[in-house]
């Protein structure tokens, strides 16, 4: 008989990082399949124009809650981790929080005769109160990060998607259009701050300037990377809505969207390591660093390779299918926006570790130089090769930044990839790649039941190959399900 305790108690048994691992990913898992499933019913309900106008929309909100943050959110959760004077940081984190609201609103009122979209699309008044409520929801889930509840925060982003959703769903059926998305933003955004403040356990307590220094030497470099790592986030979004239209915005996202199942592990792996490889670095443990790093490679292009091919030999009757004929305009821009996750998982995770380490300055560095390049070949490439321009734009300008990171925290580890295993899931990935062209062949991809039995049979002659071949991650994935008391099939 099952007992949920009984179970609570194996799962807690787990090893720390693996049991936070596979809570993030679980979690990204959820966030990944609600959000791709949401996107269809939008796409196919109000159509590619207004999903455009609801993303720039987030493009803004994520630009004007940046300054709000001014990477002081990064800096409390490095100072909270470290373990000494968490109150102190905590409430100096929470005063400056809110005084940086203030900076955030005003320069969103002076921007406001600029933002003409935005204010033509009623979604500025939403973007006023998502900014006044995310303070809130900022202050909770960075304190409670620090404090290494990892899978705490990662199920308040989890509920963060689903009232989202499930308000936004019913906000479209109303026929509230770009508003009612917008207030589905904001919906999530509270139920998130709500939950995560539940299991806040730091309390105000005073502070001295020290750590406000403490806070501001870090939070500089993390304010200066994060406005970096924004624009590989959003300004080909923005760009593309001045220099083209409210469609091509949604047609570039969605195909932007597609391809981002292939980095929903090293998301969940960035968020579980960030504490661990700050309190590795804090204890001058390098060695861990190197090891964890390196095996965070190998689980991140476990899905990134095969995404990648599948998606070359599949993504243009995904977009016909998932977001309607219109999106399959975007067909071209998604094979180019598939590289640029498999450079991402390195850019992202060879970041993290400068940060994680107190090297914020250097993650700038080199951060500021692929952003200098991003903008210049966006202005370039947009107005002469439209979505397909922004994508080589980003392409390169990824590449670009993964090389920089790696030569800048080459300086404190070794940092390396784990050359077999590696090796094992791009010979399981062209398997895999094979099988799904002589489907395709056979069958013909008239719909999508069919397109979806190609993706299905993909990924277990991927799964299969890869198991046998790689002892390695075969084991370490045999253990863990045997841990969270799932039946390991008996073919693998």
């Amino acid at each position: 008989m099952f007992r949920p305790s009984g179970y609570l108690a194996r799962v807690m048994r787990i090893d720390p990082v693996q049991r936070q691992s596979v809570i993030s990913l679980a979690s990204t898992l959820g966030l990944t399949a609600v959000g791709f499933l949401s996107t269809m019913f939008f796409t196919h309900t109000v159509g590619l124009s207004i999903m455009g106008a609801y993303y720039l929309f987030v493009a803004y909100f994520s630009v004007f809650n940046l300054i709000g943050d001014g990477g002081f959110g990064g800096a409390a959760v490095k100072r909270i981790s470290e373990g000494k004077d968490q109150n102190a940081y905590f409430t100096a984190f929470l005063v400056l929080r809110v005084m940086l609201l203030a900076a955030s609103m005003g320069f969103l009122l002076i921007a406001r005769p600029y933002l003409v979209d935005l204010v033509a699309s009623g979604a500025f008044p939403w973007l006023v109160l998502a900014l006044i409520v995310s303070v809130f929801t900022n202050i909770a889930s960075n304190s409670v990060y620090g404090t290494g509840k990892v899978g705490v925060n990662q199920i308040g982003g989890l509920l963060d998607t689903l009232v989202r959703i499930v308000v936004q769903v019913a906000a479209v059926v109303l026929g509230y259009g770009v508003a009612g998305l917008a207030g589905g933003f904001v919906a999530g955004l509270l139920v998130s701050g709500l939950f995560n403040f539940r299991f806040l356990e730091l309390s105000p307590a005073p502070f001295r300037i020290s750590h406000v220094q403490s806070l501001f030497s870090f939070s500089v470099w993390t304010f200066l990377s994060a406005s970096g790592y924004l624009v590989f986030s959003y300004a080909d979004t923005i760009m593309i809505g001045h220099f083209l239209t409210d469609t091509d915005v949604g047609t570039y996202r969605v195909a932007l969207q597609l391809t981002s199942i292939a980095t929903f592990a090293t998301l969940a792996l960035h968020t579980t390591l960030y504490p661990k490889v700050s309190y590795l670095g804090k204890q001058n443990d390098l060695i861990s660093v190197e090891r964890a790093l390196a095996r965070a490679f190998t689980y991140s292009l476990l899905l990134a390779v095969p995404v990648v091919a599948g998606g070359w030999l599949l993504g243009e009757r995904l977009l016909y299918f998932f977001y309607t004929a219109s999106a399959t305009a975007g067909a071209a821009a998604l094979a180019i926006l598939l590289l640029v996750q498999v450079a991402h998982v390195f850019m992202f995770l060879q970041t993290m570790c400068l940060n994680a380490l107190d090297r914020p300055k250097d993650s700038f560095k080199v951060t500021a130089i692929a952003v200098t390049v991003n903008i210049g070949l966006n202005i370039l490439l947009i107005p002469a090769y439209g979505i397909v321009g922004a994508s080589a734009a980003t392409l390169v300008t990824m590449v670009l930044n993964a090389a920089l990171a790696h030569r800048a925290l080459s300086r404190s580890i070794r940092v390396r990839i784990e050359p077999l295993a590696v090796g094992h899931i791009v010979l399981a990935a062209l398997v895999m790649s094979v099988v799904v062209a002589a489907y395709s062949f056979v069958i013909p991809l008239t719909n999508v039941f069919v397109v979806l039995g190609a993706v299905a049979l993909g990924g277990l002659a991927y799964l299969l190959v890869l198991l046998k071949i790689d002892r390695g991650i075969h084991d370490e994935l045999k253990e863990l399900v045997g841990k969270l008391g799932i039946p390991w099939p008996g073919v693998l």
